[in-house]
């Protein structure tokens, strides 16, 4: 047993290393990019008429996407499928063609949708309309043909493996750290060695889960191709597949080490009188499981920094080994306190050092999440205040700094009630020196206790009746009852320790809705991301130079100046496709920099002028839905005639800073 202990323990360390390797070279060849691709433009145009049909689709993109060969759809005005040239083309430069028939195509309005995988593993996908000849009437109803798999059950599943994912790796990380690092005891405990597996097989399963559920979520979200053998190999073949894969290869090496801790360790920790050799052993194996178990936890947390928003963007290099170490210290701090919880439930004598050792690793813990928090924060958000507070990604931020707040003051009425237990158990010291010898099960006290003896009917001692199989498993079973109401007896005869245990409880709950808010978080747009959307997607309305471009009559930059101290700015004005019948407007507002920029509230009045006021249309008054920063939209204009429509714009950025801003838009 000396020696197949170290063995197991340098397989153990050699094929960590191996597939380690495999995940630097993975990191190296990670290319960096911007979080959450959008569509920065298209050929033709949304909403343009073009005289001839084209040849071609073009489609470009913020960042290089993932796009399958029928991931680019045309539809003509009946809703039926065009024929396109079969693959989609990479022209560079992020843009990719698909091939039309040219000539057979009919006068009319198509409409283009697309599905692709950005490059931090999301699916995104959109659609517009385009008219040869002249507009027509269409069928097809660009939101509800972009639907991609993330909606719907597909969706639903896949969220649900990705936050057992999370909290499985919490649940194995932070065990294993609380028996090598807090109470080396714990390793024998078999309430640890169960939060140590249900951890291991949670992940696990998640990640075969995500594996199947990968070709549905970023498909057509028919769960049936789940268990598509042709959709799972291009699956694989992604960066986020592979990621998945290299995670289940780490899960094989961390099943050894796991074996290894709970086994011949634990073994080892719970010798009673351990000679100078044993205690050297024990001390090599203490390292090599440490060492070992760090480069297997770092090697799975990566397989989250590679894939998903840590790898695109800016300062990949730094973001990525910094979102390791974050996820590495949420794993320590709350898959610490789950240990701790079920080790207070069942442990009456759980020594004072090893709640002190956790309270110092939690502390560190906090630490690092704090200064690796606060880089990812600016890094996705950046310094805008408004960012912060009208996207999506900010308010989940925020909410999830709330509870790190709440749990921060939950963690620190736990630690002062850590403080009492020394006042509280005045033998706490020699309990402490007593954790080397701590028998390897709780239950060894309760089985060389005296064997209680039943007297029968005739008077005599029942001893030959512990024979009977089953009289042995009914005093069994009564043993064990009195060995557990001894240990609640115990255990809540500290008042102390009770508190402590409450708190802790408390900790686990607040922990359990932290992970799903950072699930959450995972897969929302970054707010810079989204910023920057808006900002494009102006500029592009507004031409190059600012003025609105003459083959787009619907889009108009109008500058505004409110009077406040951040008053001045652009309005860059959609109408899509600014024709009579239903519109779409988007209002975009962007400060003399050109960044997006916020206001208190936006209206707008529509009103078509007539020498007979009689004939007069409007004013048709609008109230813009606010979707993120800087920007504003109203569905379903409803524009009855053609003509020189009045648009009066209305920006108030403060209770008493406003201005009505008027310009005409044509309506065709």
């Amino acid at each position: 047993m000396t020696t197949a202990v170290p063995r197991t323990l340098t397989s153990l360390l050699v094929a960590a290393g191996a597939v380690c390797a495999a995940l630097a070279a993975l990191l190296l060849a990670a290319t960096p990019a911007t979080a959450h691709a959008s569509l920065a433009g298209s050929t033709p145009g949304d909403g343009e008429v073009v005289a001839t049909a084209p040849a071609e689709i073009t489609l470009t993109f913020t960042e290089a996407v993932s796009l399958a060969d029928d991931g680019v759809r045309v539809l003509d005005p009946d809703g039926d499928a065009v024929a396109t040239g079969g693959e989609t083309a990479d022209l560079g430069d992020h843009t990719y063609a698909v091939a039309l028939p040219g000539d057979d195509l009919a006068d009319g309005t198509y409409t283009v949708t697309w599905q692709v995988v950005s490059a931090d593993s999301h699916p995104i996908s959109g659609a517009f309309t385009f008219s040869v000849g002249a507009p027509s009437e269409t069928s097809v109803e660009p939101g509800a043909v972009a639907e991609t798999g993330d909606d719907g059950v597909s969706g639903l599943l896949y969220d649900v493996a990705r936050y057992t994912a999370y909290g499985g790796f919490v649940l194995l990380g932070g065990a294993c750290a609380f028996a090598l690092a807090c109470w080396p005891v714990a390793a024998s405990r078999r309430t640890v060695q169960r939060v140590t597996l249900t951890g291991w097989t949670a992940l696990t399963a998640s990640t075969i889960a995500l594996l199947l559920l990968r070709t549905p979520y970023t498909g057509s979200g028919d769960l049936a191709d789940a268990f598509d053998l042709g959709g799972l190999r291009d699956v694989i073949d992604t960066k986020t597949g592979t990621a998945l894969v290299t995670r289940l290869l780490l899960l094989a090496a961390a099943g050894v080490f796991i074996a290894v801790l709970h086994g011949g360790y634990a073994r080892q920790r719970a010798l009673p009188d351990p000679d100078e050799a044993t205690a050297e052993r024990v001390r090599d194996l203490t390292f090599g499981l440490a060492l070992g178990g760090s480069i297997l936890a770092a090697g799975i947390a990566a397989s989250w920094a590679m894939s998903e928003h840590a790898s695109t963007g800016r300062q990949t290099g730094l973001a990525i080994p910094l979102d390791i170490v974050h996820l590495l210290a949420v794993s320590a701090w709350l898959g610490g306190l789950v240990t701790l919880l079920v080790l207070l439930r069942t442990e009456p004598a759980l020594p004072r050092s090893a709640v002190r050792r956790f309270s110092a690793v939690a502390l560190t813990s906090v630490t690092v999440l704090a200064v690796t928090g606060l880089y990812q924060a600016w890094r996705q958000i950046g310094w805008s205040w408004s960012a912060l507070t009208e996207t999506s990604y900010g308010q989940l931020l925020l909410i999830k700094v709330a509870l790190v707040v709440t749990l921060l003051t939950v963690a620190w009425a736990s630690r002062r009630r850590t403080g009492r237990l020394d006042d509280a158990r005045p033998d706490a010291a020699a309990a402490d020196s007593a954790d080397a010898e701590a028998p390897a099960e709780a239950g060894a006290e309760a089985a060389s206790a005296p064997e209680p003896v039943a007297v029968g009917a005739g008077g005599a001692a029942e001893g030959e009746a512990a024979v009977d199989p089953e009289r042995a498993r009914q005093l069994a079973r009564q043993r064990a009852a009195v060995a557990r109401a001894g240990r609640v007896k115990a255990r809540d005869a500290d008042p102390h320790r009770s508190g402590l245990r409450r708190s802790v409880l408390a900790e686990v709950a607040l922990a359990a809705v932290l992970l799903a808010v950072t699930t959450g978080l995972t897969g929302t747009t970054p707010a810079r991301t989204a910023a920057a959307e808006a900002a494009q997607n102006g500029e592009a309305g507004a031409g190059e130079n600012g003025p609105p471009q003459a083959q787009d009559p619907g889009s108009l930059s109008l500058p505004y100046d409110t009077g406040g101290d951040s008053g001045q700015g652009t309005a860059l004005i959609e109408l899509t496709p600014a024709r009579t019948g239903e519109n779409t407007m988007h209002i975009r507002l962007t400060d003399p920099e050109g960044a997006p920029t916020g206001a208190a509230e936006v209206r707008v009045a529509l009103t078509l002028p007539s020498e007979d006021p009689s004939d007069a249309i409007g004013p048709l008054r609008l109230d813009p839905l606010h979707v993120d920063v800087g920007h504003w939209t109203a569905t379903g204009v409803q524009l009855p005639r053609p003509g020189a429509w009045e648009l009066a714009l209305t920006i108030r950025t403060s209770d008493v800073d406003q201005i009505t801003e008027t310009t005409t838009v044509t309506i065709e």
